[in-house]
C-alpha cells in the first residue's frame, strides 16, 4: 500500500495531463487523445516482461523496475513540454504505462503470502489503496505540480511530469527497501533456471483451465464495459451543456465505485466464494450501463448512478477473478498466467475505448451504453456455464 499510493498518484497525474499537453503541442484533439491512450498501450506491452522478470527474480525487483522505468517515461514526457515537440509525449506516456502494469501486478503480490481464506481480501485491500492515488493524482497534477513547474521556470504542463517522476521513484524506493522477504522467494514460487516456456505455456495453462477461462472472461467483460462507457461519458455530458465540474464529479464518483469498497468485496469473496460476486458484478454492470443508456444528455442523475454502479461491478469482477487465478494456479507459472490475464484485460480495455468512440460516432451514446450492458452479462453467463459443466462432469 505504501508503494502503490504514490505510484497511483504518479500514474493518474501523468495520464490526466497527457491529452491536454498533446493537444497543446499538436493543435489536434485526436493526437491529444492518442497520447493519453499510449498509457494503456504501454501497460499492455510491459505486462508480460514484468511477469517474466518477477517469475525469475521475485516481486521486489519486478515492481521496482516497473516504477523506475515509469519515472523515466515521465521525464521523457516532461521533455515534450520543454521542447514543445509532440514526438516525445507518446513515448513518455508509453513509459508511464509500465508503472500501470506494475500497479496491476502489486495486487497479486499482496496475495502471495496471504492465507487461502484471506487472499481475496488482500487483493481487495490493494485495490482499495488505489483510490487515494487515483483521486489525488489529477488534483496534484493540475494544482501544486503545475504551480511547481511555473515556480522553477518550467512550462506549467511540465510540472505534473516532474512530480510524477518523483512519485514513481518514491514508490520504487519503498518497494526496494521494504518488500522483504520477497513474497515469491519465501513461498518457493520463483522459476528455476530452465528453458523459458514463455507466453505459450502460460496461454496453454490459462485457456485450458475452466477456472482460468471463467476468470479471464469476467475480467475482460468488466474492463470493456468500464472503459467503454467511461471514455465517452465526458463527451456525452459536454454535449448536454454540463459544467466541467459536474463532469469531473461524475468521473470521481465512478472511481470511488471502482475502488472504495474493494476490501468488502474481497471479504465477501473469501466467505461466500467468487461465483456470487461474479453474478453481482455482472448484474451491476448491466444495470449501470442501462441507466446511462436511458439518461438524456441534458440530465445527469442516471449517468451519476450508472457510472457508480459500473465501478462497483468492475471491482466485483476484478477481485473475484484475481482471487480465482491466485487460488487455482501455483508455482512459477502463476505469475506468468496472472501477467497474461492482465495483458488481455488491458488490451481489451484499450480496444473498448477506441470501439466506443467509433460506435458513438456511428450511432449515439445511448446505443453504445445499451450494447455495453449486454457485455456486462457475460460473467453471469460464464459462471452458469461453468457450474453446469462442473456438475455434468460429477455425474
Amino acid at each position: 500500500m505504501a508503494g502503490l499510493i504514490p505510484a497511483g498518484a504518479a500514474m493518474s497525474g501523468a495520464y490526466s495531463a497527457a491529452a491536454v499537453l498533446g493537444e497543446e503541442l499538436s493543435g489536434s484533439e485526436t493526437l491529444g487523445g492518442l497520447a493519453a491512450a499510449c498509457m494503456t498501450t504501454g501497460s499492455a506491452i510491459a505486462t508480460l516482461p514484468l511477469a517474466r522478470l518477477m517469475a525469475k527474480k521475485g516481486r521486489r525487483p519486478g515492481l521496482a523496475t516497473g516504477y523506475l522505468l515509469a519515472a523515466i517515461g515521465s521525464l521523457i514526457a516532461m521533455t515534450a513540454a520543454l521542447s514543445e515537440l509532440y514526438f516525445f509525449l507518446p513515448i513518455g506516456i508509453l513509459g508511464v504505462g509500465i508503472g500501470n502494469a506494475a500497479n496491476l501486478a502489486a495486487r497479486y503480490a499482496a496475495a502471495d503470502l496471504a492465507a487461502p481464506e484471506r487472499k481475496a481480501r488482500a487483493i481487495g485491500t490493494l485495490v482499495w489503496a488505489s483510490t487515494f492515488g487515483s483521486v489525488l493524482g489529477p488534483t496534484i497534477g493540475f494544482g501544486p505540480a503545475k504551480s511547481l513547474g511555473m515556480l522553477i521556470g518550467l512550462p506549467e504542463l511540465a510540472g505534473p511530469y516532474v512530480v510524477s517522476s518523483l512519485l514513481f521513484v518514491l514508490a520504487a524506493c519503498v518497494i526496494h527497501k521494504n518488500l522483504h522477504p520477497d513474497p515469491l522467494l519465501l513461498s518457493g514460487q520463483l522459476e528455476e533456471q530452465k528453458p523459458d516456456s514463455g507466453i505459450k505455456e502460460a496461454a496453454k495453462l490459462l485457456f485450458f483451465s475452466r477456472v482460468g477461462q471463467l476468470s479471464l472472461v469476467s475480467m475482460v467483460a468488466g474492463h470493456v464495459v468500464m472503459v467503454g462507457v467511461m471514455t465517452m461519458t465526458p463527451l456525452h455530458m459536454k454535449d448536454g451543456s454540463h459544467e466541467l465540474e459536474i463532469i469531473g464529479f461524475v468521473i470521481s464518483l465512478h472511481i470511488v465505485g471502482m475502488y472504495a469498497i474493494a476490501p468488502v468485496i474481497g471479504w465477501l469473496v473469501d466467505h461466500i466464494g467468487a461465483g456470487p460476486l461474479l453474478i453481482a458484478g455482472g448484474s451491476l454492470l448491466f444495470l449501470g450501463s442501462e441507466l446511462a443508456a436511458h439518461t438524456d444528455k441534458n440530465d445527469s442523475l442516471g449517468v451519476f448512478v450508472g457510472l457508480f454502479l459500473i465501478g462497483i461491478g468492475w471491482s466485483c469482477g476484478l477481485i473475484a477473478s484475481s482471487a480465482l487465478l491466485t487460488k487455482t494456479f501455483s508455482g512459477p507459472e502463476r505469475v506468468r498466467v496472472q501477467g497474461l490475464a492482465d495483458l488481455i484485460m488491458t488490451a481489451s480495455g484499450g480496444l473498448a475505448g477506441i470501439g466506443s468512440g467509433l460506435l458513438v460516432a456511428g450511432t449515439d451514446y445511448q446505443t453504445m451504453s445499451h450494447n455495453a450492458a449486454f457485455v456486462g452479462l457475460v460473467p453471469i453467463v460464464g459462471f452458469i456455464f461453468f457450474e453446469l459443466t462442473r456438475k455434468r462432469k460429477q455425474l
